[in-house]
């Protein structure tokens, strides 16, 4: 049977704390998902909703974001990220407590026996294409789908009788609604992390062309899925409450608006849905 209300994760590492806030609203509402689909830290927020879809998960999930720093998913010290770089040459931090985290939550499930349908997305490197992991352990599909090339190490995966090598899936996907879509949803709810709310500018100093280069390649394809959903597909795309020149964060360690950004996007969303209703 084909789902007929999506929740569509997109990625955005430290921002991915707004998408609690939404999924405060969301079920407040009644408005439950039978598919999730995420991305990078949106598979994150995805399988934890997936595997406990309750108002109980959204309040564990906004604990575990308050306590990131805590967990140790960034907070070595700098001279472990020098001496890993050096003996590694390609990324800054170990996956080892992400994963921790992640198995606290999820323990051993494989993503077939989870309560909601879910999949999330991550570059193969060895094919180059978007990899959709739908079955196997969660942890392992979401830690490949949170690899974000120099920070983390490329993830190693068993897919069919073959390992392969996976970088985060904003590369591939930034807001992956388009598979919500192909998989059947009827009704797709955007838990995006509100950078794609306020128009791109032209750069005006040297060290904006490259993120205007970044978040036109981000955006891109999520525009044009947008723009090729039939009729019959309603999607809404969630406000996130963010200031303008507030969701672009080079800072990815920042923890200090966690509680900020749950709340703005909590009370935004609440009242667009409660208008849309």
């Amino acid at each position: 049977m084909n789902p007929r209300t999506a929740f569509v994760f997109g990625g955005g590492g430290v921002l991915g704390a707004t998408q609690v806030g939404m999924l405060h609203a969301l079920l407040d509402r009644g408005i439950a998902p039978d598919l999730i689909v995420g991305t990078s830290v949106g598979a994150l927020n995805g399988a934890m909703l997936a595997a406990d879809p309750s108002p109980a998960m959204v309040g564990r999930l906004a604990e575990v974001w308050s306590s990131l720093s805590r967990a140790g998913v960034f907070s070595d010290s700098v001279v472990a990220q020098v001496a890993r770089l050096a003996a590694q040459r390609t990324h800054l931090h170990s996956t080892s407590a992400l994963r921790e985290l992640l198995a606290e939550h999820l323990g051993r499930r494989r993503i077939e026996e989870l309560p909601v349908r879910f999949e999330c997305v991550a570059a193969s490197i060895e094919r180059s294409v978007a990899h959709w992991f739908a079955t196997g352990p969660v942890v392992d599909a979401v830690v490949a789908s949170c690899s974000v090339p120099g920070l983390f190490p490329p993830a190693r995966v068993p897919v069919g009788d073959r390992a392969e090598h996976f970088y985060d899936g904003g590369l591939v996907h930034s807001i992956p609604v388009g598979r919500a879509a192909r998989l059947g949803a009827e009704r797709i709810y955007v838990l995006h992390v509100g950078r794609i709310e306020h128009p791109l500018q032209p750069p005006r100093w040297p060290w904006q062309v490259g993120m205007v280069a970044f978040e036109i390649a981000r955006r891109n394809r999520f525009v044009e899925e947008m723009a090729a959903l039939t009729g019959g597909t309603t999607v809404h795309v969630l406000p996130s409450g963010e200031p303008e020149g507030r969701t672009v964060n080079l800072r990815y360690r920042d923890m200090r608006r966690v509680g900020e950004r749950i709340d703005r996007a909590r009370v935004a969303t609440a009242e667009y849905l409660d208008g849309a209703a």
